[in-house]
């Protein structure tokens, strides 16, 4: 049986129209979850929860889609310095 694991995660954005956190360091990681649907309900629960700050968001990440070995791994991004 393949496991279909999810991160959800959240935080605030330096800039409501893009995806770069204010502070990584103060990240919420609400949990990993072993399906979408799960992760889609703590999702839903975490962004509701901050609906009044605009600048909060949570994200679903497909961890599953990282460890599939029978896929060959792609290129990386090159980190920034």
């Amino acid at each position: 049986m393949t496991q279909r694991l999810h991160l959800v995660f959240g935080g605030e954005l330096v800039d409501p129209t893009k995806n770069a956190f204010k502070d990584v360091d103060d990240l919420h990681i609400v949990g990993i979850f072993p399906n979408y649907a799960a992760a889609f309900d703590a999702w839903k629960a975490e962004a509701q929860r901050t609906v009044d700050n605009a600048h909060m968001r949570y994200f679903i990440a497909h961890i599953h889609r990282l460890r599939d070995e029978e896929t060959a791994a792609s290129a990386t991004e090159e980190l920034e310095s």
